[in-house]
């Protein structure tokens, strides 16, 4: 893109996000309004907005960014190595003793302490 046109682009992206600020109004006012209505109509109703919100939201300069980092995060979720179920499990019960552990001992050191006061206050 050229940059007279990329300044042209993010002229028109204060006017667009505030077409997806009333959006999301309707969406609310009318879900509110039509409180009668049957909940399956209202909740299409409100897909059929947020969708145009999200549609609209998408082609500022903000919008594309955001969609760029979401692919480039979807990308690296992919390289992740994950634990296997063993590892998983293990790793679960080390936590779990070395809480219980760590319990017990802080259990016990407030026990004397508050043995050791009441020595001392009487």
């Amino acid at each position: 893109m050229t940059p007279k046109a990329e300044a042209q682009d993010t002229r028109f992206d204060l006017l667009k996000w505030l077409v997806v600020v009333a959006l999301v109004v309707v969406g609310v006012v009318g879900n509110q309004y039509y409180h009668s209505s049957p909940i399956l109509y209202r909740v299409l109703a409100l897909l059929v907005i947020a969708g145009l919100a999200a549609f609209t939201a998408l082609q500022t300069a903000k919008g594309k960014s955001f969609f760029v980092l979401a692919k480039e995060a979807r990308a690296e979720i992919r390289k992740v190595v994950w634990p296997t179920r063993q590892e998983t499990t293990q790793t679960t019960l080390i936590v779990v003793a070395v809480v219980l552990v760590m319990a017990l001992l802080l259990w016990g050191l407030d026990s004397l302490l508050g043995w050791l006061v009441s020595l001392i206050v009487g």
